[in-house]
């Protein structure tokens, strides 16, 4: 047992001379705890004398410097236990005031809450250079360091949120938003706060959502339009491709056609209304969730730029802000690398629209009959997987590019840095995710030309049509795979992932054994040893864990928000997913990861501006699908001005009787271009030999130019957007101003304080002048 003592001796090292601290300052109620480490830093064996072993040593001994307490414990890998000095903490608490206390006396000592500790402890580190001048960051890329992170111990805290929270069974429970902040400090505890009060209201567009399809399914059998397709046997269309393409009835594509209206009814209008309004009802309400939350906290009025320039004096007391700066070129250069890179992304949207069009074509040619018969939706099924397996690989090339031009343009604060690393990111992933969406619902079929005069891919490949019913389940198609692929296959994988690393990681890093000699007594094991060792065998944690969860849940909220009109169920799917997601992320920060360094905030940031821009966006979304999209315009164009409810002052029938033949364009055999091979007679079809088929457009039988119907619908579709967006915003503005960003009981609480703190003021100088 001495000899243990002599060696632990040894290995914990007090880095500054002893100071003769106040007796007041101790409290003899709390022995102080040695095993209470901040930090574990953790490197390899290195030889000695080696430059990495010197690097090492001068770090260590600029912490030593600022009065830390080192303890070593060496096994496959050599582990630094750091702890702070009290006074750099005493010295944070007078600087701002104790803002971790309600108690304001600048006498008192308090002791502030773990995460505060912990963030200040990392700072430190991360800001303290040596000789060389050399940062942890660079010493770990020189692999002086293979890690460093705060621990996860056993506190009552964290076998709380274990048992409460990370576990699948809590998955309707409530959760306990006070906890998570104390483990893992306010940016952790708004992210989950923001993210169950998401998925609350997120239940209600998708009630109203399911209420829509279910509806659209009770007409399933019922539309006139869908009626007049499967009744239309007589209907010849055109061929949908050059090569081996027969003509084909128009009743053939009876059942996509009660889908699409099934997607595409009046119900339809109404919930893009609905959605966004939701929209912002959704934002206006979280700004005053935040508002109770962070009140609680007593951080409304908290200053980053403060914290940060009080943590760097307490590193260093020579230290001097790094000033606002602004260059014009680099900001051109940066935008001009945005947008080639806006332009890469939408090259790839161009190249799976040519996978598109030449899987179409081989398709048609195939060997197997259905292939031949479903080679529109194999190849919108097919480049939906190819899409996703896209976004997948785009994600991790954004990244790259997105932090290199944050890099080129110097932030001055960390927080800038992940402001424009956001805005960055966001703008890559949202054209990563919807470039592709964004071709079917508003130009699939509409850039095409038409039979005798096809639009064509390098002369050859002619592209794609819509269906005589429309494109909207094309896009409907799309975003179901789409999400149901990153719902499920992201989700696992994200899961699995870090659990097989974690299993992987324990194994190599079991600690080793020393033989023992005969007659030798066995060593106690330094308990700090399992720990650190336990902590370091679990995932890595890094500055954009976070992060990452919170792009993961905005471009969840853009699909859920922006082609909603399309995709009725998307915010079904999304509660669902988020049922999980909250869970998953418990049980990954709790058991999976290493502990995330706590950091403060009170409120998520440039995230609020960036989802107040998807409402935007969802608004205009929506109407374009609607307006040119859907068939809901041309179809109320012709139920009030060419139906034969108003040409023959028709009471007895249904309105929308006769819009398919309207709807549809005549075409002459004899026109098509010479490399068409056509088929001259339609299988199993009696009758002459054909001389024109139908087409989906409105063109004049003799010249093919546009229709004066095509007109009337272009501006009955124009000016329904206009209407459509206008509308949509007024009852956004309304309902922002309808519903206060602060409730009433925060500002009477501040109100209350300011007048507490000038009635104590005011008492104190009376009492002063009377002493």
């Amino acid at each position: 047992m001495a000899a243990r003592r002599a060696k632990l001796g040894q290995d914990e090292i007090l880095l500054t001379p002893w100071r003769n601290f106040h007796v007041e300052d101790m409290d003899p109620f709390v022995p102080p705890d040695d095993d209470k480490w901040d930090f574990v830093l953790v490197s390899s064996i290195h030889e000695a004398g080696s430059e990495k072993e010197i690097k090492r040593k001068k770090f260590l001994d600029e912490l030593s410097k600022k009065g830390f307490t080192i303890k070593k414990i060496e096994d496959k890998k050599l582990f630094y236990g750091v702890r702070a000095p009290e006074q750099i903490f005493q010295k944070y608490q007078q600087l701002l005031k104790n803002p971790d206390s309600r108690v304001q006396n600048p006498d008192a000592h308090h002791d502030i809450p773990v995460t505060t500790r912990i963030r200040i402890v990392n700072f430190i580190l991360q800001n303290t250079m040596t000789p060389d001048l050399e940062k942890l960051h660079d010493l770990m890329k020189k692999k002086v360091f293979e890690a460093v992170f705060p621990l996860h111990e056993k506190e009552e805290v964290r076998e709380f949120l274990e048992e409460k929270w990370a576990r699948w069974r809590d998955i309707f429970c409530q959760q306990p938003i006070e906890k998570i902040r104390c483990y893992f400090g306010e940016k952790v505890a708004l992210y989950f706060a923001w993210l169950g009060w998401y998925t609350y209201l997120l239940g209600i567009a998708a009630v109203v959502g399911l209420v829509v399809f279910v509806a659209g399914i009770t007409v399933f059998n019922s539309s006139q339009v869908s009626k007049e397709i499967c009744e239309a046997s007589n209907t010849i269309m055109c061929p949908l491709c050059d090569q081996q393409c027969p003509f084909w009835l128009l009743s053939d594509t009876c059942t996509y056609a009660k889908v699409t209206h099934m997607i595409d009814n009046e119900g339809t209008v109404l919930f893009a209304m609905f959605m966004a309004i939701w929209a912002t009802v959704f934002l206006e309400l979280w700004k005053r969730q935040r508002a109770t939350v962070v009140t609680n906290w007593d951080l409304y009025g908290w200053d980053e730029d403060e914290e940060e320039l009080a943590m760097e004096l307490i590193n260093n007391l020579q230290h001097e802000p790094r000033k606002y700066q602004h260059s014009y070129f680099r900001s051109t250069i940066i935008l001009l690398l945005v947008l080639v890179m806006i332009a890469v992304l939408i090259g790839i949207a161009h190249a799976l629209v040519i996978y598109r069009v030449i899987a179409m074509a081989l398709f048609t040619q195939s060997n197997f009959k259905f292939l031949r018969e479903q080679a529109n939706t194999m190849a919108v099924m097919t480049g939906a997987v190819l899409h996703y397996i896209t976004i997948v690989i785009m994600s991790k090339v954004n990244r790259r590019v997105a932090l290199y031009l944050c890099d080129l343009e110097k932030p001055r604060t960390f927080s800038q840095r992940e402001n424009n690393f956001t805005v960055k990111i966001f703008t890559f992933q949202f054209f990563t995710n919807f470039s592709s969406l964004i071709y079917i619902a508003f130009f699939l079929g509409r850039i095409n030309g038409h039979p005798g005069n096809y639009v064509r891919i390098a002369g050859k490949w002619r592209l794609e049509e819509c269906h005589p019913s429309g494109c909207i389940t094309d896009l409907f198609i799309q975003m179901g795979i789409i999400m149901l692929l990153k719902q499920t296959i992201s989700s696992v994988v994200e899961y699995l992932a870090p659990w097989i690393a974690h299993k992987v990681h324990k194994k190599r890093q079991r600690p080793k054994k020393r033989r023992m000699m005969l007659g030798e007594e066995e060593e106690a094991e330094d308990p700090c040893k399992k720990q650190w060792l336990s902590n370091y065998q679990l995932n890595e944690v890094n500055t954009f864990s976070l992060f990452d969860e919170f792009l993961e849940m905005v471009i969840q909220y853009s699909f859920t928000t922006i082609f909603v009109a399309a995709f009725p169920l998307a915010p079904l799917l999304a509660f669902c997913n988020n049922l999980f997601e909250i869970r998953l992320d418990a049980i990954k920060m709790m058991r999976l990861y290493r502990r995330m360094v706590p950091r403060k905030a009170n409120d998520i940031g440039i995230w609020l501006q960036v989802l107040e821009a998807i409402g935007i966006l969802a608004v205009i979304g929506n109407g374009l699908v609607i307006a040119i999209t859907s068939n809901f315009i041309p179809m109320q164009v012709y139920k009030y001005t060419y139906s034969p409810c108003m040409t023959e002052n028709s009471t007895t029938m249904d309105c929308s009787t006769g819009y398919i033949n309207h709807s549809l364009s005549v075409f002459r055999i004899q026109d098509f271009e010479p490399d068409t091979k056509v088929p001259k007679m339609l299988q199993d079809f009696a009758g002459d030999e054909i001389k024109e088929c139908r087409y989906r457009d409105y063109r004049n039988a003799d010249d093919y130019s546009y229709t004066v119907q095509f007109w009337h619908i272009f501006a009955a579709r124009l000016a329904f957007l206009i209407l459509f967006e206008h509308v949509a915003l007024c009852i956004k503005l309304i309902a922002a101003w309808y519903v206060p960003d602060v409730p009433q009981s925060v500002k009477n609480e501040f109100l209350n304080r300011k007048h507490s703190n000038l009635r104590k003021e005011l008492s104190m100088k009376e009492y002063s002048t009377e002493v």
